[in-house]
């Protein structure tokens, strides 16, 4: 097929089209989109011509980057330090007993040699960022569970990357030294840990002191920084994806401004790179290719769901405050997705021997766990009685948009138990002149605040003020007593 500049760019939101309707069916049908994007590749792999591994492992690099900052953004960080601590071990120590675990039945299995049953082991022994955070976010299990699940996610990408080139530079070079290798993961791990804390606490300095022309500006600002933070760390030969992941997280959990607007773009612009992304893993590879190692794959694949995953799951967590029922969940929502394709993509551009097999397999087996883990996670927690009830959505959000600069923004304060305005009329919260209470949030329903209006605990109030108040303001509505003279005192009725 001939392509033209216009008929590309057709294409081009056609798919984008075509990937926003199939997450309705998905939904629906309960089965994750991803299986859907790759589908849509799949078929126009028939009708368009695309074998470039180097281009595919480009563009799934920085739609992880994309992914993985929006996915860091979302996490809360209340959630995510009580689960640190299992959720790092499932991202080394569980990475390595899958790796291990599915690398010896690939050996057997696809006849491959000890070290690259080990390379097709670490393709796939991790879990996958965006499989997971687009599964997880639209289900109601406990915070708990999906808090571990994400966290790991977003940090076992280093491991899966560091074994995987590591097993290809001692096939290529049995001579290599193993203990050099050893210190290179301490490397990478340390330094994109270091780097995405200093870039978080850099990244928050500078979106709330920088003054834009426009607020549409603070969005791609922060995407800058994220990709910054990316090839910063790669360059000095760290774990460029533990960096943006931490950054994201760092970020999303502080004082931030232009907050939804920033959240609001890069939720999209993440769904858009995860339909291109899967899109474009769909079109690298040929149906019939897939038919030709379909008992392998399928052999592989429940083996890796039933066997190496939760070996790996079991022995990691076996002294952890989880039960029985918590961790056989977590064995079984270990979502493969987009990072063993793109892993997969490394053997083929090192030119290796079983490169286009390996590939096949891992596709097959990625596209079996999206289907059939995917689909059936929120049965399984249902059954395991693991539903966290509800799952909490933000009723509205209020931010002031400027076309030109201002010093001024709208501020969201989630008012908690014993705070300091807690039963207080507004009219006796000493706020500022300069400083308006614009709306209440109250049970779901927006509130026009007047001076008789009382704060009650669960109420997000959302103030109006200059930029430099804003530590000032949010100071008269916690806990401490610091702020107590900033409080007017009632009169009597």
């Amino acid at each position: 097929m001939q392509f033209t500049i216009d008929n590309s760019i057709l294409l081009f939101s056609t798919l984008l089209i075509v990937g926003v309707l199939t997450t309705k069916f998905s939904s629906r049908l309960g089965v994750p989109s991803l299986v859907f994007f790759i589908a849509v590749g799949m078929l126009l792999s028939k009708f368009i011509y695309f074998d470039s591994a180097y281009l595919t492992q480009l563009f799934g690099v920085l739609a992880l980057i994309v992914i993985l900052f929006e996915g860091g953004l979302q996490t809360k960080w209340t959630d995510m330090k009580k689960v640190i601590v299992p959720s790092a071990t499932l991202a080394t120590v569980g990475v390595l007993i899958t790796t291990v675990t599915i690398g010896a039945l690939a050996k057997y299995i696809l006849g491959l040699s000890w070290l690259e049953g080990m390379l097709f082991g670490a393709i796939v022994g991790s879990t996958d960022a965006a499989a997971i955070f687009a599964v997880l976010g639209t289900k109601n299990i406990r915070p708990k569970l999906t808090a571990t699940l994400e966290a790991e996610s977003g940090t076992n990408d280093p491991m899966a990357i560091f074994l995987t080139v590591s097993l290809i530079t001692l096939i290529q070079n049995p001579e290599s030294n193993f203990f050099a290798l050893i210190l290179g993961f301490v490397w990478q791990m340390g330094l994109g840990l270091i780097i995405g804390l200093l870039m978080g606490k850099a990244s928050v300095a500078i979106i709330n002191k920088i003054n834009l022309d426009s607020s549409g500006l603070y969005p791609v600002l922060s995407m800058a920084l994220a990709v910054l933070a990316y090839s910063g760390t790669a360059m000095l030969q760290g774990s460029g994806l533990l960096a943006v992941y931490v950054m994201a997280v760092l970020v999303g959990n502080s004082d931030l401004t232009y907050r939804h607007s920033i959240f609001r773009f890069n939720e999209g612009f993440a769904w858009m790179m995860q339909i291109l992304m899967f899109i474009l893993l769909g079109l690298l590879v040929f149906p019939n290719q897939l038919l030709s190692v379909i008992w392998q794959g399928l052999g592989l694949s429940i083996l890796l769901m039933f066997v190496a995953r939760p070996l790996g799951v079991f022995a990691s967590m076996i002294f952890m405050k989880f039960d029985l029922k918590e961790i056989t969940f977590i064995s079984w929502a270990g979502l493969r997705g987009a990072v063993p394709i793109v892993l997969a993509t490394y053997p083929m551009l090192a030119g290796m021997e079983h490169s286009q097999l390996i590939f096949n397999v891992v596709f097959f087996v990625v596209l079996t766990s999206a289907l059939i883990q995917g689909s059936t996670i929120s049965f399984l927690a249902g059954k395991l009685g693991l539903l966290g009830g509800k799952k909490a959505a933000v009723p509205h959000s209020l931010e002031l948009v400027s076309i030109g600069k201002t010093n001024s923004e709208i501020i969201e304060i989630d008012v908690e138990e014993q705070s300091l305005v807690e039963g207080r009329e507004i009219r006796h919260v000493s706020l500022p002149e300069e400083a308006l209470v614009t709306a209440i949030v109250r049970d779901e329903k927006i509130i026009t605040p007047k001076g008789r209006t009382r704060v009650k605990a669960g109420d997000t109030l959302y103030v109006l003020l200059p930029k430099t108040m804003r530590k000032q303001v949010k100071a008269m509505f916690s806990k401490q007593e610091k702020p107590q003279k900033l409080l007017k005192k009632e009169s009597p009725k």
